[in-house]
């Protein structure tokens, strides 16, 4: 019943207080009822928990980053590190390779390292490296060293990369872990693809 039926009631005629009660009580379940209703219905656009584990892909623009520049980003709660290299950076990589624990990234390839990343860059495209800012020694996350030389906690004839701060692991401009290290094993690189020359997904490589 409405509010209007309610007062539907002649001006000074006696209040029947037990329907009136009646009438209130119905008004609310029906009420509660919708509520119970929409609950579903919005539920129903929620990500399941399994999609909350296996994280959604992450679409990128990398228009922005300057040669030398990183951008950081966030995919499964991890760091992801989009470094755009320069034609310096890109001249080390073979030139370190004779002091790295797996330049050629062999170890635990379908963890770390899919095919297409496979390569001294390891990247799809040598100026660009994706990679989890995790350092797979205990979890710390490796600060920047680009500049070369020496510096602190680092080489004399220092080509430029990652430092992990925790136990000093030290990685090159590829990712790739420095033999005798803590840390053993490279820096992770997750699936990805190119959606076009200014756009990257992380997550997913694999074409609709």
């Amino acid at each position: 019943m409405t509010q209007a039926t309610l007062n539907s009631v002649p001006p000074g005629a006696p209040v029947d207080n037990d329907k009136r009660n009646w009438l209130v009580a119905t008004c609310a379940v029906g009420g509660a009822g919708v509520a119970a209703v929409a609950v579903p219905f919005v539920s129903s656009f929620q990500p399941s928990e399994k999609a909350k584990a296996t994280g959604a892909a992450v679409e990128v623009d990398i228009s922005g980053i300057k040669p030398g520049e990183k951008m950081t980003v966030e995919w499964r709660g991890k760091p992801v590190w989009i470094v755009r290299r320069t034609p310096e950076q890109l001249a080390t990589l073979p030139k370190v390779d004779g002091l790295l624990a797996d330049p050629k990234s062999e170890r635990k390839p379908s963890e770390l390292t899919p095919e297409y990343a496979r390569n001294e860059g390891r990247s799809i495209k040598p100026e660009t490296l994706v990679v989890v800012g995790i350092c797979p020694h205990l979890g710390c996350s490796p600060s920047d060293k680009f500049q070369s030389g020496a510096q602190p906690s680092l080489p004399d004839d220092w080509a430029g990369g990652f430092l992990c701060p925790c136990h000093g692991s030290t990685f090159d401009i590829a990712g790739r872990v420095y033999k005798n290290k803590p840390s053993p094993d490279n820096l992770e690189v997750p699936p990805h693809m190119y959606l076009s020359d200014t756009r990257l997904l992380i997550g997913d490589d694999k074409k609709a």
